[in-house]
């Protein structure tokens, strides 16, 4: 069965998104122009941009036009970083260390990230939060997908700004999975807690526009001062 005319214009769109024709920020032709390129009513170039909009692909400006989403650091804080004190006060946090290294993938980061890429990087921080809490995260992206990324440190606070701004990677969903465990004696140090000690385990499968998992993350925490919230207070 042929795909709707609506989904070919939202695929030529992604396309020139992925490929950096239409980096962030940049506008997207008019609906008349998007109708006459592509040999469809302008009402189904309507019905795409619309589409993507709703997907958070796509922001529209009342007389302006549209434009690829371009998130800032404190848009993708806000939006992804859930960690938050009980009474729901976000807390940035600081870097206090950071390793990026290019290893083999492993057969589960294989399968998992788009590509099955051969090796990955593997981005370990500790960060802190306030003066009393540090957060322990672990990134294996594509290698693939993000040539040359190891030689961009000191990386930014927000990862997800640097995926967009330099590999033209639009981070949109996440899904995470909790659990509780004890402090491992790997853990513990970086964490500044004993072994053994309650933290809580965050994965997450990162998807981007395209719904590619372009990344996994575990991110360790104690549960003393902070709580994950999954939505926005």
């Amino acid at each position: 069965m042929n795909a709707p005319l609506y989904q070919t214009v939202i695929d030529t769109i992604l396309d020139r998104i992925a490929s950096g024709e239409l980096p962030p920020g940049a506008m997207l032709p008019s609906e008349m122009q998007l109708a006459k390129d592509l040999g469809v009513a302008q009402g189904t170039a309507r019905k795409a941009v619309m589409a993507l909009e709703a997907r958070g692909i796509v922001t529209r400006t009342q007389g302006r036009g549209s434009f690829v989403t371009l998130r800032t650091p404190e848009d993708a804080l806000f939006s992804f970083f859930r960690l938050r004190r009980e009474d729901g006060t976000l807390e940035p946090p600081e870097l206090v260390s950071e390793t990026v290294t290019r290893r083999p993938a492993q057969d589960s980061e294989r399968a998992a990230l788009h590509g099955g890429p051969e090796d990955v990087l593997e981005i370990r921080r500790i960060r802190q939060l306030g003066k009393d809490t540090r957060v322990v995260e672990q990134s294996r992206l594509s290698a693939d997908l993000f040539p040359g990324l190891e030689a961009r440190t000191p990386l930014p606070n927000t990862l997800y700004v640097l995926y967009q701004q330099a590999y033209s990677i639009i981070v949109l969903n996440v899904n995470d999975r909790l659990g509780a465990e004890a402090a491992s004696d790997e853990i513990a140090p970086s964490l500044g807690v004993p072994e053994g000690s309650p933290v809580l385990h965050i994965e997450r499968q990162t998807f981007d526009a395209l719904d590619r998992q372009v990344e996994l993350r575990d991110v360790w925490c104690a549960t003393d001062r902070h709580r994950y919230f999954a939505y926005q207070p």
